[in-house]
């Protein structure tokens, strides 16, 4: 049984306090978080080495401007953190960045992970027609009484991986109740233990409420469920998919946000990719007309068959498509196929290997 930190604050000033303390205390030299920027408050990730300026972080605020994964990626690519920093991130931002770890994308050294039991983010709209500060007292008492939260994104709603796996420090948020008075916080390793040495606060050793966290499991499953049905993604036959994706406007954000897709030159976006002129005439000459979008679904397939195994389930995709495509159920419902043929999870275990670059002899027994 972890142990556990208790703060008499609330969760986002209680976590603002531990981020002080370990910037003060030099346990870290850096803090990665999300943080309000400038007077219009935008929010955006940043790193700040300086405890003054904790107080501009919102670390908990629902809201995923980019998977954290990414730029985690990029800070770690090159070399692993020099001097240790502390990351704030989700459930499923945490994952993907264990993939891409996985994939020589990044390094796990010297980062102290801090997650929580997450209750979803709002969709990008919202934080751009500045919507979501008026839904926060709903939002908390919601994650207060481990409810689905309204008007969160549906690929939030439909996560069933809101505990997050391999953080040093788990914020213990869904159906924690007085939420607005305390902070909960369980030391999950002895990096997140040693972290806190010296903070003020109550410890004990408890976990997190088994029966609570499989109810919520359990509503979200039926969301799920719903959703997906929903955007009739039961079959995912050609014919279907031809009919969803004709939307794409061939805009390839899809491709830019998503933290599992980290190819720096991407096949789509090559001259390799570009039809000549031959090809066009040939088109008109057979058919009488040419679709200038004319590899779309081709693109499509590609990208699912790419990141089907490592899909952490973010949203991050259909978030951003102009077109509105509910891409966040197409790869949620492949992903799940996958993953589940080869019994695997994308993020929960460093050591476990890459399905696709992984031989087992009794995988697929009864294909012949």
């Amino acid at each position: 049984m972890p142990k556990v930190l208790k703060i008499s604050k609330g969760p986002d000033e209680g976590l603002k306090h531990l981020l002080r303390f370990l910037l003060e205390n030099g346990k870290v030299k850096g803090v990665l978080t999300l943080r309000k920027m400038g007077e219009y408050g935008a929010i955006s990730y940043s790193l700040i080495t300086n405890p003054d300026d904790i107080d501009s972080t919102v670390p908990l605020f629902p809201l995923m401007p980019d998977n954290l994964a990414k730029q985690l990626s990029r800070l770690t690519l090159i070399e692993a953190a020099t001097e240790p920093i502390v990351v704030v991130l989700r459930p499923c931002e945490l994952r993907a960045f264990v993939e891409l770890v996985k994939r020589t994308q990044g390094s796990l050294e010297n980062i102290l992970f801090i997650s929580s039991t997450c209750g979803g983010v709002y969709p990008l709209e919202m934080a751009v027609a500045g919507d979501i500060e008026e839904q926060l007292p709903q939002y908390w008492k919601a994650v207060e009484q481990g409810e689905v939260i309204p008007n969160i994104r549906p690929a939030c709603k439909a996560c069933v991986y809101f505990v997050p796996y391999n953080s040093d420090i788990t914020i213990s948020l869904l159906g924690t109740k007085s939420i607005d008075k305390q902070s909960v916080l369980l030391l999950n390793t002895d990096k997140g233990v040693n972290s806190v040495e010296g903070i003020s606060g109550q410890f004990s050793e408890e976990g997190l409420d088994s029966a609570a966290i499989e109810q919520i499991r359990n509503e979200r499953e039926a969301e799920k469920q719903k959703l997906s049905d929903e955007v009739e993604t039961k079959a995912l036959g050609i014919d279907d998919l031809t009919k969803t994706f004709s939307r794409c406007i061939d805009c390839h954000n899809c491709s830019k946000v998503c933290p599992v897709c980290y190819c720096h030159v991407c096949f789509f976006e090559t001259e390799t990719s570009e039809h000549g002129p031959i090809y066009y005439e040939t088109e008109l000459q057979k058919m009488g007309y040419v679709n200038m979008l004319s590899d779309t679904i081709f693109y499509h397939l590609v990208r699912l068959f790419h990141v089907s195994a490592s899909c952490v389930g973010c949203g991050l995709c259909a978030d951003v498509c102009p077109a509105n495509i509910p891409l966040w159920a197409i790869s949620l419902k492949t992903g799940d196929t996958v993953q589940k043929a080869f019994d695997y999870l994308p993020g929960k275990d460093i050591e476990e290997g890459l399905p696709f670059t992984t031989f087992a002899p009794e995988e697929f027994a009864g294909i012949e």
